[in-house]
């Protein structure tokens, strides 16, 4: 994930973060609600933590999300489960919010070892199971046409290549089977009922967590409290509209009572959620007038990109940015605000109706 300007972080007044707890120590699980842990693993990205949530059961623990598989996570791991259990305990079942390597990177590795099942969402299943196992050719060319299109340099376009799949080396073998959440699904855990509330456009089908006696939603990467949650456009479904997706999926969370503690995978845990919601669809709304304005001269996807992320990327934060880019486009396009033309050269071209 990068984190993506937002109105709140140049200055905009009308959202301000209420937190509902302080940074804990890393790799050391700390209440933070009634039978509920937070466990902060880090991750090597700019990027640099992501919270794991322990849902005591009694006897056992539901783990939500897993870290990342490299070998500093497997080290924490192997520390905090020696002897087979965790405070005590052991693990029970671990559910995946979806299919992102810093939340399913463990996940293998533990379920074969402590045989415990893993509750994901069919598609997030499928897709990283997929992506874990995908050692083809094709895989790499898809991204080699995208690149292509979008305009990116000769220089990028060979670095990106050159990684290859780059979601293999964070995950750990995915399991073969799964048992399957739904949207609408409820799941007893830390003594109450949660009802799975399904979040799209960051990922395609990710689990949040919705329990109304507690008043708490774990939110996972869809309900981040200030960077906004990358919405992407990838190579393996190009024609998508994954920013439509996200603004129709957040509708669903402007239901919810207004002071619920939201649990997200990335900062701290805080309160305010429906401001939130309205501050990531201002921001939404913003990125497309931004990008609208980047074309109206006829502009690749690598130009707009230039011109909507001026800080300098590394290359695991280019990748984010493209699809960032050519998820905004695409919705322009599918408002009839911008139109594509493909260059001799097989570039696409965007530019703005009357631009």
């Amino acid at each position: 994930m990068v984190a993506i300007p937002s109105p709140v972080e140049r200055g905009d007044p009308a959202y301000e973060v209420v937190w509902a707890a302080p940074v804990p120590p890393a790799n050391e699980p700390v209440p933070i609600a009634d039978g509920i842990f937070w466990l902060r693993l880090s991750l090597p990205f700019k990027l640099d933590h992501i919270n794991l949530w322990l849902l005591d059961d009694g006897d056992s623990w539901t783990l939500v999300d897993t870290g990342y598989a490299d070998a500093r996570t497997t080290a924490v791991w192997d520390g905090l489960l020696a002897g087979g259990t965790l405070l005590g305990k052991p693990l029970g079942r671990i559910l995946a919010t979806h299919f992102h390597p810093d939340h399913l990177g463990q996940a293998g590795r533990l379920c074969r070892a402590f045989g415990l099942p893993l509750l994901m969402t069919r598609t997030e299943w499928l897709t990283g199971r997929m992506l874990q196992l995908d050692t083809s050719e094709e895989f790499v060319a898809a991204g080699l046409a995208q690149d292509r299109r979008a305009g990116l340099s000769a220089e990028l376009i060979q670095k990106r290549r050159d990684r290859g799949n780059a979601y293999r080396p964070g995950v750990t073998p995915v399991p073969a089977s799964i048992e399957i959440l739904e949207a609408g699904d409820e799941l007893a855990a830390a003594g109450t009922g949660w009802r799975v509330l399904v979040g799209r456009g960051h990922s395609p089908e990710m689990v949040t967590l919705y329990s109304a006696e507690r008043g708490i939603l774990i939110g996972a990467d869809q309900l981040l409290p200030r960077i906004t949650p990358v919405v992407g456009l990838w190579p393996t479904s190009p024609e998508r509209d994954p920013l439509g997706a996200f603004v129709r999926s957040i509708a669903q969370y402007e239901e919810l009572p207004e002071e619920l503690l939201v649990l997200p995978s990335h900062e701290r845990p805080y309160r305010g959620l429906r401001p939130r919601l309205a501050q990531l669809r201002a921001h939404h709304r913003a990125r497309l007038e931004e990008t609208a304005a980047l074309c109206r001269r006829p502009a690749t996807a690598a130009e707009v990109m230039a011109g909507l992320f001026t800080k300098e990327l590394d290359l695991h934060q280019v990748g984010f940015a493209l699809a960032e880019t050519l998820a905004h486009l695409v919705a322009l396009e599918r408002e009839g605000r911008v139109v594509r033309r493909t260059r001799a050269d097989g570039v696409d071209l965007w530019e703005a109706r009357g631009g």
